[in-house]
């Protein structure tokens, strides 16, 4: 893989994503940030990011993208492709926070919570992961969160989630690593970014107000988070170090945030598990990365 690096980055438009594409750029590596509708509710996010690219002679592009739309993912992806060659990186970052007592959230906000957060991260992978074969080269970054490994009342679907892209991503490392291919999860705490006040709340309020005063739960907790957040620039730091690692040299999991909460703990034990657990079922070479050529290339 060369230094400088094709990168797609979902969610583009503000946030951790509008971090990853200008921090990356500006170390030279070409970035196609992606957005729903560039050119209707985006217009201004765009239209930011491109003149910041003019600006600064950025290798930046705007392209259109919804994960939850199989088309549109598969469109960008072929966009990206035909300009560039090849996407080197793919890191899944679009997505929303859901907060509420649990039974309070509708079955359809559900749905549409883990279309976009899991589904989507499904679509995007799908979409890059032929290229990223044939080059028998590739990194798939997952933008977690703490709550991929920890649980708050109030943030059970929300973390269902982001449990459910952590469980995808590993097994995307075990079954990819043969292939040249790394796939990585990051897990940020609290961090400045819109997703606060772009939150979604549990819908049935009537059973809200059925709970007493745990239905001071959710404000309780996304009043904490926001009070703690911290300089989202950590973070695309962080995933700027983690691409420009060599192949075959990253870690699995990387907790970005001012405080463990035990996640250290955590993936330090699971990492011990599951490599028991591949040893018992006798994978544990089959899923180790192999540098230079894969297995299975000319």
């Amino acid at each position: 893989m060369s230094s400088k690096q094709v990168v797609l980055v979902t969610g583009a438009s503000t946030g951790f994503g509008r971090l990853f594409t200008e921090t990356l750029a500006r170390k030279g590596h070409t970035v196609f940030a992606t957005m729903r509708d560039p050119a209707g509710r985006n217009a201004k996010n765009a239209g930011e990011i491109r003149a910041l690219a003019a600006k600064e002679s950025l290798p930046v592009h705007v392209l259109e993208m919804d994960v939850t739309d199989e088309g549109s993912v598969g469109r960008a992806v072929d966009a990206a492709v035909a300009k560039a060659g090849r996407i080197d990186v793919a890191i899944n970052n679009a997505g929303y926070y859901l907060s509420g007592l649990e039974e309070a959230v509708t079955t359809e906000q559900a749905r549409r919570l883990m279309d976009t957060n899991f589904l989507g991260v499904v679509r995007v992978n799908r979409a890059v992961l032929p290229h990223m074969r044939r080059q028998r080269s590739g990194v798939l970054v997952h933008i977690s969160s703490v709550a991929g490994r920890l649980i708050l009342p109030s943030t059970g679907f929300y973390c269902a989630s982001k449990f459910a892209m952590e469980a995808l991503a590993e097994a995307y490392s075990y079954e990819l690593a043969g292939q040249g291919i790394e796939s990585v999860i990051v897990e940020p705490g609290a961090y400045e970014t819109p997703v606060f006040g772009n939150t979604v709340t549990a819908a049935d309020e009537a059973r809200t107000e059925t709970y007493g005063a745990a239905r001071e739960i959710p404000a309780k907790i996304n009043g904490a988070l926001s009070s703690s957040a911290g300089n989202a620039q950590e973070v695309a730091d962080a995933v700027l170090r983690i691409i420009e690692t060599p192949a075959g040299e990253k870690q699995l999991r990387y907790r970005v945030s001012a405080a463990s909460f035990g996640v250290d703990e955590i993936n330090a034990l699971t990492k011990q598990v599951q490599a028991g657990v591949l040893e018992a079922f006798g994978l544990a070479g089959d899923t180790k990365f192999l540098k230079g050529k894969a297995a299975g290339s000319a």
